[in-house]
């Protein structure tokens, strides 16, 4: 993952890659049982598929898309214990 070391990084590098990552991820996902009564059990096949395309995690997926909107426009500042962040 990237970003800063010790902390993890859920986002796609661009907010288009990661709104498409999580648009097949739950299009698949989605897919898997409104197709089940038509295919069957096979029909399931596509959930993993879209767990893979959301790094398996949906949740992930959503701290991911948080960040990835606010990438570059907030920074965190910490000075004597105390933590604040600021608009870029």
């Amino acid at each position: 993952m990237r970003g800063r070391p010790g902390r993890p990084d859920f986002a796609a590098p661009t907010l288009t890659r990661h709104l498409l990552r999580g648009g097949l991820g739950f299009g698949a996902i989605a897919a898997a049982f409104a197709l089940l009564p038509l295919v069957g059990p096979a029909a399931l096949l596509l959930a993993p598929l879209g767990l893979v395309a959301l790094r398996g995690c949906p949740m992930c997926w959503a701290i991911g898309l948080a960040q990835a909107l606010s990438r570059g426009k907030l920074q965190r500042q910490c000075r004597d214990g105390q933590c604040t962040l600021t608009r870029v």
